[in-house]
C-alpha cells in the first residue's frame, strides 16, 4: 500500500471516530449509572451505558495514536518549530476561540436541563446544577482533547531537543522497543499494564477526562501512551500498519471476548462501595487490552477495506473538526427538546444522534463550508491528499 493510501485510510478512520463522538455524549443522557456529567434524562437505557463504554475504549485511543502519528511526521518533516507553529494554528487557536463561547452556552443549556430535573419545567437556575465530586467548577468541556494534544506536542517538541544529546544507539534500542510491542500480539498485554496503573484510580477502571486545566497524571499518562505509541508507528510504518492490515480481523475478533469478561467482572462487582484498586486494576487492565487490541484492528481494517477517499467520506473528513467544537450543544439542546415527549430512551436517543447530525451538516454546510470559519479550522479550500505533508496538515486537525 502506498503513502497516500494510507493516509487516505486513516483520514476515514479519524473522521468517523469523530463522527462517533455524537453518539457516545447523546448516551450520556440517558445512562442508567452515574453520569460523568450534572444532566440526566428522565428516561434510561443500559443500552446508551453499553455504548459509551464499547466506543469509549477504542475511540479517544485511535485518536490519540493517529494524532501522534501525524505528528511525529510534521516534526520529521518539516522540523520542530514548523510542527509546533501548525499545532498553534490548528489547536490553540480554535481553543481560545470556541472555548469561551461553549462555556457559555453549554452552561446555559445545563442550566435548563437541571431544572427540567428539578422540577419538570424549562427554566435557569445555575444553582440547581449539580456538582459532580472532584469536577472542576471551570472545565476544559469536551474540548480536553485537543488542550491535552497541545501538551503532548509541546513535551515531544522538548524531547526532540534534548535528543541530541542521547546516543543515537541508545535512541534506537528505545525505538525498537515499540516497534517490537506493536508488531507481536503478546505486546499487547505489556501495553496495557501502565494504563491500568492509571485506570485502578477511576469507576470501573475506565479513565473519564475530569476537565481540568491542571492536568491530572493518571489522564496524561494514558492518553500520552497512546499518543508515543502513534509517533513510533510513523517511525516504523512499513512495518508495523502492514502487520495491522494482515492481522486486523485477528485484533477485532480477540478483544470480543476480553470486552465480555470486562463487562462480566463490572455486573459481578455490582454497586459495592467501595471497590478496592486491586479490582479497579484488574477491570482497567482488561478495558485497556480492549482499547489496544480494537485500536490496532480498526487501524488495519481502514487500511484493508478503506484505502481511498470518496465524496462522502471527505466530507465528513473536512466537517470533522467542526462537529467535533459543536456537537454538545445539539446532543444537550435536543435532550431538553425531547425531555417531555412520549418516546422511551431508544426512541429518544435515535431521535437526538439524527438531530444532533442534522443540526452539525446544516451548520457546517452553511456557516462553515465555504466560508472563513472552514479556512480557520481546515486550512482554507479542501487540498487534496497528494502529498505526506499536505496530508499532515489536513488530516490532523
Amino acid at each position: 500500500m502506498n503513502t497516500n493510501q494510507r493516509l487516505h485510510s486513516l483520514d476515514n478512520l479519524r473522521a468517523i471516530m469523530m463522527w462517533l463522538g455524537i453518539v457516545v455524549h447523546v448516551s450520556v443522557n440517558y445512562m442508567v449509572n452515574p453520569a460523568p456529567t450534572p444532566w440526566r434524562d428522565s428516561q434510561t437505557s443500559l443500552l446508551a451505558d453499553l455504548l459509551i463504554i464499547f466506543i469509549h475504549a477504542f475511540r479517544m485511543p485511535v485518536f490519540f495514536i493517529l494524532a501522534g502519528f501525524f505528528v511525529a511526521m510534521l516534526a520529521a518533516r518539516r522540523g520542530t518549530a514548523a510542527m509546533l507553529r501548525q499545532r498553534v494554528r490548528k489547536l490553540v487557536w480554535p481553543f481560545l476561540l470556541f472555548w469561551p463561547a461553549l462555556s457559555i452556552a453549554m452552561g446555559l443549556l445545563v442550566a435548563v436541563y437541571a431544572h427540567l430535573n428539578a422540577y419538570g419545567t424549562i427554566g435557569v437556575d445555575f444553582a440547581l446544577i449539580p456538582q459532580i465530586p472532584d469536577r472542576p467548577q471551570v472545565s476544559l468541556l469536551h474540548l480536553w482533547f485537543i488542550y491535552y494534544l497541545f501538551l503532548y506536542c509541546l513535551a515531544y517538541a522538548l524531547l526532540l531537543r534534548l535528543s541530541v544529546h542521547v546516543p543515537s544507539g541508545w535512541q534506537g534500542s528505545f525505538a525498537r522497543v515499540w516497534k517490537v510491542l506493536g508488531m507481536n500480539w503478546w505486546g499487547i498485554f505489556l501495553l496495557a499494564l501502565p494504563l491500568a496503573v492509571a485506570g485502578g484510580f477511576y469507576r470501573s477502571g475506565v479513565v473519564t477526562p475530569l476537565g481540568s486545566f491542571v492536568p491530572h497524571p493518571a489522564e496524561l499518562i494514558h492518553s500520552g501512551l497512546f499518543f508515543t505509541f502513534g509517533v513510533f508507528l510513523y517511525h516504523y510504518q512499513s512495518e508495523l500498519l502492514e502487520n495491522f492490515a494482515r492481522k486486523s480481523w485477528f485484533y477485532m475478533i480477540a478483544g470480543l471476548p476480553v470486552f465480555i469478561v470486562f463487562l462480566g467482572v463490572i455486573k459481578h462487582v455490582g454497586d459495592a462501595e467501595p471497590v478496592s484498586y486491586g479490582m479497579q486494576w484488574v477491570m482497567a487492565y482488561l478495558y485497556n487490552c480492549v482499547s489496544w487490541l480494537w485500536s490496532f484492528g480498526l487501524i488495519g481494517a481502514f487500511l484493508r477495506y478503506l484505502p481511498g477517499q470518496n465524496r462522502v467520506l471527505t466530507y465528513m473528513a473536512d466537517s470533522s473538526y467542526w462537529v467535533y467544537l459543536v456537537h454538545m450543544l445539539g446532543t444537550i439542546g435536543f435532550g431538553i427538546l425531547l425531555y417531555h415527549s412520549p418516546l422511551g430512551a431508544v426512541a429518544r436517543m435515535t431521535c437526538n444522534i439524527l438531530l444532533t447530525t442534522l443540526f452539525c451538516l446544516l451548520s457546517y454546510h452553511f456557516l462553515v463550508r465555504r466560508r472563513f470559519m472552514k479556512g480557520f479550522l481546515n486550512g482554507g479550500k479542501h487540498k487534496q491528499l497528494t502529498d505526506p505533508d499536505t496530508a499532515a496538515m489536513h488530516l490532523n486537525q
